[in-house]
């Protein structure tokens, strides 16, 4: 599993996850739970890879050795 996100693409995920888990202290309870798809940009950022970019070949990185 090779990294395919990086740089800004991660800081972007990493802050869209925290601000979506945010809302789960903020929103009524019926549509709390939905809050907790923030896991999915922040994991994704935090490890650096996302499974969404390997049927495309999408890379948001710079490849090894360059």
């Amino acid at each position: 599993m090779s990294k395919n996100v990086g740089g800004i693409d991660r800081i972007a995920r990493i802050v869209a996850g925290i601000v979506v888990l945010g809302l789960y202290f903020v929103l009524g309870e019926e549509v709390r739970v939905w809050a907790l798809l923030g896991i999915v940009p922040l994991a994704t950022g935090l490890i650096g890879w996302c499974p969404a970019y390997v049927p495309f070949g999408i890379r948001s990185c710079k490849a090894p050795g360059k």
